[in-house]
């Protein structure tokens, strides 16, 4: 069985990997062929995603992710893919076209979704400047380095949370960072200074992460600062989010299907008030407008993602599975269900066959032809045997 993993975000939004190279060499080692970048609002990393695989013989997936509104569910109280926040819903486009273009009003819309995201992060960047903590240690934060050594032009408060442990270390001449003054100290020293100025700068809290577990420490300084009660979190506008439909748009205007991300079964096995009865969210989708789904298999135990995935793809959606990697925790690009769980034969030939109708949509949308889905983003579910069929033949082609 092919591997796939048809959801990764690159260093183009928020990544694990330093680089799209770093990924696709994973990928490479791993034995993974068909790899789909599916970055936060941007497509800038398609040209070179596409590059990069095929100079290592691997598949490319062309995708994207957005998170929109929609205002009932908001209304109701009802937990859509985003466990936090009612109505909030995350959207993926699959098998976009590249190369990528846009027509207006939607890359105007897509322009000013990614400019509200990131003043929000300036705007909590802005907040972290102005904390004692931060100015009595003699950091500062500064837009344009952060800008130009850590982001691809999205900027995402992952990217903010990186620049205040880099400071951080800088300050206090801890990992690879020496002290301002120039005198070493002892490694045990300068990890005390740094986890004791990183508890200063939360207000007091306790840090639990070993100092050096940087995924680790960058995800307190995201839960301590800049989330909802955080010292520095500022809320977004309304304007950061487009409704479900806009979204859509979108991205059939560039060319992809429509995608629901599940967030499926947590630690304890339950699940949002949209995803808990699986016969009515399929249903539901299928209203929507949705002909495609996918899961992020590692959130989920094997046999309830098994029973999902099962259902869904047996009504005709189609499904793919991925990893998306963007936090800053190093894991596998071979997909596993969670705690290191091996899919099944069963799971893998589901996600397979996703695979091969994306990559035949894909295929077919570049040379200017109608894909799964049309320019409204009807499908004909009854020919989806005919696009795995022929997504097959274009992956066999391109790996072997």
């Amino acid at each position: 069985m092919i591997k796939i993993n048809a959801h990764l975000h690159s260093p183009y939004s928020f990544s694990a990997f330093s680089s799209i190279d770093q990924a696709l060499d994973m990928a490479l080692a791993e034995g993974v062929k068909v790899v789909g970048i599916n970055d936060f609002y941007t497509t800038a990393g398609y040209d070179a995603w596409a590059e990069g695989c095929k100079a290592r013989g691997l598949f490319p997936l062309f995708n994207i992710e957005l998170i929109s509104l929609n205002e009932a569910d908001q209304k109701a109280g009802r937990r859509v893919n985003d466990p936090g926040n009612p109505g909030r819903t995350y959207i993926s486009g699959k098998g976009l076209r590249q190369p990528f273009r846009l027509d207006e009003p939607y890359a105007g819309l897509l322009a000013g979704v990614l400019k509200e995201s990131n003043d929000q992060v300036v705007a909590m960047l802005n907040r972290l400047n102005a904390l004692p903590a931060i100015q009595e240690a003699g950091i500062r934060l500064d837009l344009q380095w952060i800008l130009g050594t850590l982001t691809r032009g999205m900027f995402r408060e992952r990217h903010l949370a990186k620049a205040v442990r880099l400071k951080v270390a800088e300050a206090t001449g801890f990992g690879d960072s020496q002290p301002p003054s120039g005198e070493r100290r002892p490694a045990a020293t300068n990890a005390i200074a740094f986890k004791n100025l990183l508890e200063k700068i939360f207000g007091g809290k306790e840090l639990k992460s070993d100092p050096a577990d940087a995924a680790g420490v960058e995800n307190e300084i995201r839960g301590n600062l800049l989330k909802a009660g955080g010292a520095a979190f500022v809320p977004e506008t309304p304007e950061a989010f487009l409704p479900v439909e806009t979204v859509q748009a979108i991205i059939l205007a560039g060319g992809g299907i429509p995608t629901y991300p599940f967030l499926a079964d947590d630690a304890k096995g339950a699940y949002t008030d949209f995803e808990s009865k699986l016969e009515e969210v399929a249903e539901e989708l299928t209203e929507r407008g949705f002909h495609s789904v996918e899961f992020i298999t590692t959130r989920n135990g094997v046999e309830l993602l098994e029973k999902y995935a099962v259902y869904l793809h047996e009504q005709g959606f189609v499904v793919t599975f991925g990893s998306e990697h963007n936090t800053p925790a190093m894991e596998p690009i071979e997909l596993f269900a969670r705690n290191s769980t091996p899919l099944t034969e069963k799971l893998q030939q589901i996600n397979f066959e996703g695979a091969c109708v994306v990559a035949a949509h894909q295929h077919l949308v570049a040379q200017g032809l109608r894909g799964y889905v049309d320019a409204d983003g009807k499908a004909d579910r009854s020919k989806r045997a005919e696009f795995v069929a022929l997504g097959k033949e274009l992956i066999e082609r391109t790996i072997n």
